[in-house]
């Protein structure tokens, strides 16, 4: 059987990409597919993780290569193949592409279908959106009510200055001790 999956760059603009692939390939393999139709060089880490129906992510991790303490601790993505982590009941993974840029995919198998005659797989049927630059970060900034936002009734001058009013310092809090550490 052929799986046909959508990969969704996680993005404010829409791009993804739908990909088929034979159900007795592996992560890697599925991850080789990705990697290829979204352009990137194939040369960083990556792993699945996976993750329940709204997308939360689990704690199972399905890594590129074995990073653990003991050679083969760690099932790696040529291990798994598609088939013992997607299927009806399972039908959504994430992808992270390089753990600098945090590339993030939200992967989800749209189809089990017979494989067509005179196709090779694995294959890109479909691409939309061009991929961005660099990978869209979390916006730690404030908003446009400043650093305190909800919290701007309880903004009070005086709480900006630790050290004024009642005179105490550093030192009377016991200051550095060199053998207290």
């Amino acid at each position: 059987m052929i799986y046909k999956f959508r990969v969704i760059l996680d993005n404010e603009e829409d791009i993804l990409r739908d990909i088929a692939i034979d159900e007795n390939d592996s992560l890697e393999d599925l991850h080789n597919v990705i990697v290829n139709a979204f352009g990137f060089d194939g040369m960083e880490a990556a792993s699945f993780y996976e993750c329940d129906n709204e997308w939360a992510q689990s704690e199972k991790e399905y890594p590129l290569f074995d990073t653990g303490d003991v050679p083969g601790e760690i099932e790696t993505m040529v291990d798994v193949p598609l088939t013992s982590v997607l299927h009806k009941e399972q039908t959504k993974i994430i992808y992270v592409y390089d753990f600098l840029n945090m590339w993030t995919f939200l992967v989800e198998l749209a189809a089990i279908e017979e494989p067509e005659a005179g196709a090779n797989y694995p294959d890109l049927l479909f691409s939309h959106g061009i991929m961005p630059a660099t990978a869209s970060a979390l916006d730690f900034n404030a908003n446009e009510e400043g650093i305190f936002g909800d919290y701007s009734d309880d903004y009070d001058e005086d709480d900006l200055d630790m050290f004024e009013g009642d005179g105490e310092s550093f030192e009377d809090f016991g200051g550095y001790d060199e053998n207290n550490w």
